[in-house]
């Protein structure tokens, strides 16, 4: 390639110019695959699909007995359990039923993965680590917002709640 200047004498390139030129390209291009790979959404929630680090059955618990498991309001395993809600704008949070009545959320470790938002209504095993939280109202309104709850019940939402939250390093599909 030869570019004329002004006067329409003939300028060399510098190919040194021309490397660094490829190398910022190739960055690029680099970096609008990792968006586009990390883009996609998770596969079916299908029997013996693993998320994240992924995990086996061998050694858990169901989700009704944690909380007589957990020591000094914390607990590493792994929890077996039903799926209730799924957050339906990137699936970066589910909720897993509880009999206690009241469900427990489950995030992802360093938001590293997403359940498919068709996970509802399945057992599955998570392993990682529980603990005893406190939930700000904020917080509590964008979940509810994320799960499609109405106005109505995400305004009767005005306390903050401690909540039992577990944070997955891998999710298996039973």
């Amino acid at each position: 390639m030869f570019y004329t200047g002004l006067d329409n004498t003939i300028i060399y390139p510098n190919f040194v110019q021309i490397a660094f030129m490829k190398k910022i390209l190739m960055g690029l291009i680099a970096v609008c695959v990792a968006f586009a790979v990390t883009a996609q959404e998770p596969s079916p929630a299908n029997k013996g699909v693993s998320y994240g680090a992924g995990t086996t059955e061998a050694g858990a618990i169901p989700v009704g007995q944690l909380v007589t498991n957990m020591k000094d309001s914390k607990f590493t395993g792994k929890v077996s359990g039903k799926v209730v809600s799924v957050c339906q704008e990137k699936g970066c949070w589910m909720k897993m039923e509880n009999s206690s009545g009241e469900p427990m959320m489950v995030k992802f470790k360093d938001y590293g993965f997403f359940m498919p938002k068709d996970i509802v209504g399945k057992e599955i095993v998570v392993d990682g680590e529980a603990t005893v939280k406190e939930t700000s109202v904020k917080q509590q309104k964008h979940y509810a917002a994320d799960a499609k709850k109405s106005k109505e019940e995400i305004a009767k939402i005005n306390a903050p709640k401690k909540e039992l939250v577990f944070t997955a390093k891998g999710v298996l599909v039973l």
